[in-house]
């Protein structure tokens, strides 16, 4: 293993809180499971760059049966960017480590351009990745074969060179099925050992 791949949501940053999650409910004046249902259900092609965020949006509306004017879309994006906002501060050391230390590392995000480019704006450490693979700006989201094809070229390494790094099974098979190593995240205590020659 030369280089370690790692997943954005659910490993560096922190999944939306029940209070974030309220917050969309609350703006789409949509609640439970409906709403759920057709935010995941149409979110790959906005995640893809397929579509921006009021069409995304719009999408959304269409699924549920209401309207969303323009202010409320506007108001929907910036309650969803704040949503997917917060870092896991221990993980971004442990990433800042792992680049002093001489290893290779890579980020592989299911993620809208408008969150993107938050990102992008407010913090920093991202540019310890050599290899900054954003869905929205490479046409391929988890778990399509393509964004793993798309990362394996951009390292210049073959798959087995590759630790990829994920808190979904679902897309850590898939990557495992290109021939990447595979860990499922599930705490920085569980993925230490995973890096037994680093010291980050």
């Amino acid at each position: 293993m030369t280089a370690v791949l790692f997943d954005l949501f659910g490993v560096i940053a922190r999944h939306q809180s029940p209070a974030a999650c309220a917050r969309l409910e609350s703006t789409a004046r949509v609640s439970g499971d409906a709403f759920w249902k057709s935010y995941w259900a149409l979110r790959q092609p906005y995640d893809r760059g397929d579509r921006n965020g009021a069409e995304y949006w719009h999408t959304v509306a269409d699924a549920l049966g209401v309207r969303f004017d323009e202010e409320r879309i506007t108001e929907l994006i910036a309650a969803d960017v704040a949503s997917w906002s917060r870092v896991d501060d221990a993980m971004v050391e442990y990433v800042r480590g792992l680049a002093d230390n001489g290893v290779t590392i890579g980020l592989l995000s299911n993620i809208p351009e408008e969150l993107a480019a938050h990102y992008e704006k407010h913090q920093e450490w991202l540019k310890l990745f050599p290899v900054l693979a954003f869905s929205c700006r490479i046409g391929h989201a988890k778990p399509e074969a393509d964004a793993y094809t798309w990362c394996s070229t951009a390292f210049g390494l073959p798959p087995e060179h590759i630790l990829f790094v994920d808190d979904r099974r679902a897309n850590v098979e898939a990557a495992e099925a290109l021939g990447m190593r595979g860990h499922v995240f599930t705490s920085l205590a569980e993925l230490r050992p995973a890096l037994p020659r680093t010291t980050g």
